[in-house]
C-alpha cells in the first residue's frame, strides 16, 4: 500500500512537473557517439578534409547539433561492458557531456538501467542490484537517475533529452521488468525513472525508446500499456534496422499511426542505413511532430561510417550539411 501511495503521489507531481516545461528546440541531427573516448584512447586521430579536429566538433560542422551518450551503472561489475577501463560510466559521461556543451550542442542521455548493453534481447539486472525486491529496485533505478543528473547539474551540462531505459520493448531490469505476462512491473520501474528526470532535470523531455520502427502492432500494444499504467513522457522513440524492424514503407506507416495516436513527437533514435530516406520519413509526419534522427556509434567505420578506421570523414558525412532546421 505504502509503494502504491507513493506512486500516485509521485504520478501527481509529475504531471505537475512536466505541465511547467516548455520547449522550444531545433529538429535533431543527431548522433550517438559513445564509442569516442575508448576509440581516441587506441589512438584514433579525427580528421576532415585531412585536417585533424575533436570528431564532436567535426560532427558539429557538418551539420549535427545532437548527440547522444549512453550509460551504464556500473561497466568495471563482473558483468560489465568495460570492467577494465569503466568507459560509459558516470565519470566518462561527465567528461564527455562537457565537451560536448562546450562545443554548443545539444546532449540526449541515455540510461540502459544495466551494467552492459540493454535491448530487446537481453536486460540484465545490474550486479549490485540482483538481490533486491522489487520495490528496492524501484528506488535505485530513482536514485540512480538522481545521482547521475545532479552530477551533471554540478558541472553545468544538463542533458536537454533522457531516455528512461534502452529499447525497452520487451521490458528492463529482467526479470521484475520483463513484459512477458504483463506490462505492470515495467511500468513502475519506468515512472521512477521518470520522477527523478522531472525532479532533477525539469528542463529535458523524457523518451520511451522502443526497438519496433516498422512493427506497427507491437507498437501499438507497447504505448498501450504506457497510457494504461499511467507513464508520463514526451517523445516516442524508435529505433529502426531494417533486418529487424521491417521495409521503410512499415516504418513510415507505423510512424505516422504512433504519432497520430499517442499525439507525441517522434524520433528515430537508433539507424544505421537509409539516412536521406528516414530523414524523409521522419520529417514529414504529420503536424510536425517528427522531431528528429540519431546515427547510431557515428565515428565507428562498422555501424556508421562517417568516418574510416583511421579517423579521416568519408563522403557520407556530407549528406548531413544543410539539414539541420
Amino acid at each position: 500500500m505504502r509503494r502504491f501511495i507513493l506512486m500516485v503521489v509521485a504520478s501527481l507531481m509529475v504531471s505537475m512537473v512536466a505541465a511547467q516545461v516548455t520547449v522550444d528546440r531545433p529538429y535533431a541531427v543527431g548522433a550517438d557517439i559513445s564509442w569516442l573516448q575508448a576509440q581516441e584512447d587506441y589512438g584514433v586521430v579525427f580528421s576532415d578534409g585531412g585536417v585533424e579536429g575533436d570528431a564532436i566538433e567535426i560532427l558539429r560542422d557538418n551539420g549535427f547539433n545532437y548527440i547522444r551518450l549512453r550509460i551504464f551503472v556500473n561497466p568495471r561489475s563482473e558483468l560489465g561492458y568495460s570492467q577494465r577501463d569503466g568507459y560509459c560510466d558516470l565519470e566518462h559521461t561527465l567528461q564527455m557531456a562537457r565537451r560536448i556543451k562546450a562545443a554548443g550542442m545539444y546532449l540526449l542521455l541515455d540510461f540502459h538501467y544495466s551494467d552492459n548493453w540493454a535491448d530487446p534481447q537481453k536486460q540484465i539486472m545490474p550486479q549490485a542490484w540482483q538481490t533486491y525486491s522489487y520495490d528496492e529496485v524501484c528506488d535505485e533505478v530513482y536514485s540512480h537517475t538522481r545521482e547521475v543528473l545532479q552530477a551533471l547539474e554540478a558541472q553545468g551540462t544538463m542533458p536537454d533529452m533522457v531516455q528512461v531505459g534502452n529499447e525497452v520493448s520487451n521490458g528492463m531490469l529482467w526479470p521484475y521488468g520483463s513484459v512477458r505476462h504483463s506490462f505492470e512491473g515495467l511500468c513502475g520501474l519506468l515512472k521512477e525513472g521518470v520522477r527523478a528526470t522531472r525532479e532533477y532535470a525539469p528542463g529535458a523531455e523524457v523518451m520511451i525508446h522502443v526497438a519496433l520502427g516498422g512493427q506497427a502492432e507491437e507498437s501499438e500494444r507497447f504505448f498501450d500499456a504506457m497510457a494504461q499504467y499511467g507513464v508520463e513522457y514526451d517523445i516516442i522513440g524508435q529505433s529502426y534496422y531494417p533486418e529487424w524492424h521491417g521495409t521503410l514503407e512499415e516504418l513510415e506507416a507505423n510512424t505516422k499511426a504512433l504519432v497520430v495516436k499517442y499525439m507525441k513527437p517522434l524520433i528515430v533514435v537508433e539507424y544505421r542505413d537509409h539516412y536521406l530516406d528516414i530523414e524523409r520519413i521522419v520529417s514529414s509526419l504529420p503536424n510536425g511532430m517528427g522531431r528528429g534522427t540519431f546515427i547510431w556509434e557515428a565515428t565507428s567505420p562498422q555501424w556508421g561510417g562517417l568516418f574510416d578506421e583511421r579517423g579521416a570523414a568519408t563522403e557520407a558525412l556530407d549528406r548531413y550539411n544543410g539539414v539541420v532546421r
